[in-house]
């Protein structure tokens, strides 16, 4: 279901591997409904995602847990990540964070760090609906 911002709210449906190329390729699918997002992620990243959602800790933080501690500590939280564009076959996204003034701050990052991070901070992961007709149409 799309939001007044033209925003997709996604869940993560499956990490698998592509036996042709041998890439990890998260997906993504609607929440309430039946579309999903294919996206190739780094191994490092496919196994950060693995990790949470087995619900392994490691010993000592790693990258994710490590982003989602400082944002923590800094009185602030990741209100959602947006995967916002898809431009030569690369995807786009960005982290909305909260600060502690209850502000909204928008950071550059990687669907991959950002699907890793959301898992750990519970916070919502949505794509543009725009993203998904352009996928479509390829």
């Amino acid at each position: 279901m799309e939001n007044n911002n033209g925003l997709i709210e996604m869940e993560l449906f499956r990490i698998q591997i592509d036996e042709n190329r041998g890439d990890q390729v998260i997906v993504l699918k609607e929440k309430n409904g039946t579309r999903t997002l294919p996206i190739v992620i780094g191994i490092v990243e496919a196994t950060a995602i693995k990790m949470k959602i087995s619900g392994f800790f490691p010993p000592r933080p790693l990258t994710h847990d490590l982003l989602n501690n400082t944002i923590k500590q800094l009185d602030a939280h990741l209100e959602r990540i947006v995967v916002e564009k898809l431009e030569d076959n690369i995807f786009y996204a960005k982290l909305v964070i909260r600060d502690y003034n209850g502000n909204l701050r928008e950071v550059d990052a990687r669907p991959s760090d950002s699907i890793a991070l959301a898992l750990r901070a519970n916070a919502p992961i949505f794509v543009r609906n725009e993203v998904l007709e352009k996928l479509k149409s390829i």
